[in-house]
C-alpha cells in the first residue's frame, strides 16, 4: 500500500507540470528568435522582468495569508535569486560557446549528479540502488534525446559555462529542499518573485549590451510570445517548482525536471515541424521511465521530513500518557 500523502502527491504533480512548462519556453524562444533580432540574454531579461510584473500583480490581488512561523530572511531570498540567475545566464553562455545540444546535455546532466551528491552529504538523503539506477537511466535518456542527432561540438569553455549553470541549478534545488525540511521554505510566490527580481537586476546590463529592444515587423506576435514566456514557464512554473522542491527529495526533483527536454521535443515535433527520429523516441522513453520509477520510489518513501516525524513521536508519547483526543491534538 502506498504511503504517498495528498500533500506529497501534489508536490510531485507540481514538479511534473513545472517541468513540462519549462519545456515550452524553448519553443517560444525559437519563435521569438525567428521573428525578431532579440538575443538570448535580452530574452532572459524580459522573461524575468515580465515574470516579476505577473507575480507582483498576483501578490497584490490575492487574499492575505497568515504569516509562517519561520520565514526565509531577505539574505536567503537574495541568495536563491543569485543561484537562479547563475543557472539562467551561465546556461546561455554555454549555448553560445558550445551549442544548444552540448550545453543542454551538460547542464541538465550534471545537475542531477551534483544534486544527488549534495543531498546525500548535506542532508543525508539516500536514493538507494533503484533510485541510482533511475538517475543513470535518466542521464542516458537525456544524452540520447539531445545528442542523438550527432550535431554536438564539445568546446571546453562552453562545458565550463554549462557546469557553472548546473552548479547554480543544484544550489537552488538543494537550498529549496533544505529550507523546506526546516519548515522555512516560505511562500513560493514570494520566493519566485525575489528570484526573478534579482535576475532582472543582474541581467539588465548584460541584456543592454546585447541589445535590449527587439526590432520586428510582427510586434503583436512578439509581445504575445513575451507575455507567454513571462507567465507560464516563468511565473507559474517556478512557483510550482519551489513548492514541490521543498517537499520532495532533491535528487528526485532534479530527475523529474528532466521532463523539460521531453516536453520541448514533443512540441518541436508537433508544432514546429521537426522530424521525429529514433533518438527522440528512445530518449523520451528512457527519460519517462526513469521519472516514473523515481515517482514510484517517492510514493513508497515514508511521508514527511524531520518536522513531521518529530510531531509523530510527540503524538505517540502523548498517546501513551493521555486520551486519544489529546494525542490527536499533539499530532496536529
Amino acid at each position: 500500500m502506498s504511503n504517498l500523502s495528498p500533500a506529497s502527491g501534489r508536490s510531485l504533480l507540481y514538479l511534473v507540470v513545472a517541468g513540462a512548462a519549462w519545456g515550452t519556453a524553448g519553443a517560444a524562444a525559437s519563435l521569438l528568435f525567428l521573428a525578431t533580432d532579440l538575443g538570448p540574454l535580452a530574452l532572459s531579461f524580459w522573461r524575468c522582468a515580465g515574470g516579476l510584473v505577473v507575480l507582483l500583480g498576483v501578490l497584490a490581488v490575492r487574499r492575505p495569508r497568515r504569516a509562517a512561523a519561520v520565514r526565509p530572511s531577505v539574505a536567503s531570498l537574495i541568495g536563491t535569486g543569485l543561484m537562479f540567475t547563475l543557472f539562467q545566464a551561465a546556461y546561455f553562455g554555454a549555448v553560445r560557446e558550445t551549442g544548444l545540444a552540448v550545453g543542454t546535455v551538460v547542464t541538465l546532466g550534471a545537475g542531477p549528479v551534483l544534486i544527488a551528491v549534495g543531498g546525500r552529504y548535506w542532508m543525508g538523503e539516500r536514493l538507494g540502488r533503484g533510485g541510482t539506477a533511475a538517475v543513470v537511466g535518466a542521464l542516458a535518456g537525456l544524452a540520447v534525446l539531445v545528442l542523438g542527432g550527432g550535431d554536438g561540438e564539445v568546446r571546453p569553455l562552453g562545458v565550463g559555462w554549462a557546469l557553472l549553470s548546473a552548479a547554480g541549478y543544484a544550489g537552488m534545488t538543494l537550498r529549496a529542499r533544505w529550507l523546506g525540511r526546516r519548515g522555512a521554505g516560505g511562500d513560493p510566490l514570494i520566493t519566485t518573485a525575489w528570484s526573478v527580481a534579482v535576475g532582472t537586476v543582474c541581467l539588465l546590463p548584460l541584456a543592454a549590451a546585447e541589445g535590449l529592444l527587439p526590432h520586428t515587423a510582427e510586434i503583436g506576435r512578439v509581445l504575445w510570445l513575451l507575455v507567454y514566456v513571462a507567465t507560464v514557464p516563468t511565473a507559474l512554473a517556478y512557483a510550482l517548482y519551489f513548492t514541490g522542491a521543498a517537499a520532495v527529495r532533491a535528487a528526485t526533483v532534479s530527475v523529474i525536471m528532466l521532463i523539460e527536454p521531453v516536453s520541448a521535443a514533443v512540441i518541436a515535433v508537433l508544432l514546429l515541424g521537426e522530424r521525429l527520429t529514433g533518438a527522440v523516441v528512445l530518449g523520451t522513453v528512457l527519460l519517462l521511465t526513469a521519472v516514473g520509477a523515481l515517482i514510484a520510489a517517492e510514493a513508497r518513501r515514508p511521508t514527511g521530513g524531520p518536522v513531521v516525524r518529530a510531531a509523530r513521536e510527540a503524538s505517540g508519547s502523548s498517546a501513551s500518557s493521555g486520551s486519544p483526543r489529546e494525542a490527536q491534538s499533539a499530532a496536529r
